[in-house]
């Protein structure tokens, strides 16, 4: 078995990450990670490490606002000192589990992108890039996806659509104009930030070190979690419904899997992005796969990180 070292994960502070947090931090003595919690500082960040110290878990809180890449920055700057310092163990993993789906995509994050694609795929990629040399193999990168990049029937019900791709220069452009682009917009932009990040991980494990393995984590659809909170109050009340329906994903039963894909043994062979749908490993559709689209993606994605850290020096 290998040594757990430390997991880093981004939004632990409700849903499924601070499920996922407090699965791991409750495995037993040598199986439990120390934990670094990247979220926004305050009271929920406070209260979440503290259930997991209680637990047994060493743990570290850093401030993050995912909206604004120079926090990101100074996020990562900080995991390094620790490392370098010897204040945690080696970084094992990396959980980049936040995310957003903005009611109205002309909302820009701090750095002027729109906001969705911003927190969901930039923020990330620059966390990921910052620390790529940071990692001690073997080590696991698992990125947050959904099915959403097709959508299904029960995604569509909830006016969920498909992504339509677009260079991602354009998708990472807020929209414009005095109205707001309405529900079916702000779907499509988040459609599109998955498929971006079944793009990024495919790229990503081709310039990935030695040792690093990348994987995508769908935890299944969670009606009613605050990832809608955007949405009309109608659209709203029937997630909440439909959360109850026996069956359905919820938190509390998919933060415990999605722990168990960042640092139990028997995903230890997942990479080049393999899509695990809660408990399955699952082929993704055609449109996930394109070299072309992937190669540009990452391109773009520097491109758009640098000229953000160009803006602000």
């Amino acid at each position: 078995m290998t040594e757990p070292g430390t997991v880093l994960i981004t939004g632990p502070t409700r849903n499924l990450g601070r499920h996922a947090v407090l699965a791991m931090a409750g495995r037993p003595d040598g199986r439990r990670p120390d934990l670094l919690l990247v979220g926004r500082a305050g009271r929920d960040l406070t209260a979440v490490a503290d259930e997991a110290r209680a637990r047994g878990a060493a743990v570290r809180e850093i401030g993050c606002d995912l909206s604004r890449l120079a926090d990101v920055r100074a996020a990562a700057a900080t995991v390094r000192g620790l490392l370098a310092a010897g204040e945690v163990r080696p970084l094992r993993a990396l959980v980049a589990n936040a995310g957003t789906m903005s009611a109205d995509t002309r909302r820009a994050s701090h750095d002027g992108y729109e906001l969705t694609f911003a927190v969901n795929h930039l923020a990330h990629a620059q966390l990921i890039g910052d620390l790529l040399r940071s990692f001690t193999a073997p080590a696991r990168v698992v990125l947050l996806g959904s099915n959403t990049y097709h959508a299904n029937v029960w995604r569509r019900l909830l006016g969920v659509p498909g992504a339509r791709w677009a260079d991602p220069v354009e998708l990472a452009r807020p929209a414009t104009g005095e109205r707001a682009p309405g529900m079916a917009a702000s779907g499509v932009a988040y459609s599109n930030a998955k498929l971006a990040i079944l793009y990024y991980a495919h790229e990503l494990q081709r310039r990935a070190g030695a040792g690093i393995n990348v994987s995508v984590f769908e935890p299944g659809w969670m009606p009613g979690t605050a990832l809608g909170r955007g949405a009309p109050d109608a659209v709203q009340a029937m997630s909440r419904a439909l959360g109850r329906v026996p069956g359905v994903s919820t938190p509390r039963r998919s933060g415990p899997l999605l722990a168990a894909v960042a640092i139990d043994d028997a995903w230890a062979h997942l990479r080049e992005g393999a899509f695990v749908v809660k408990t399955r490993l699952t082929e993704v559709r055609p449109v996930a796969h394109d070299r072309d689209r992937e190669r540009r993606l990452w391109e773009a994605t520097m491109e758009l990180l640098e000229r953000a850290g160009a803006s602000h020096q």
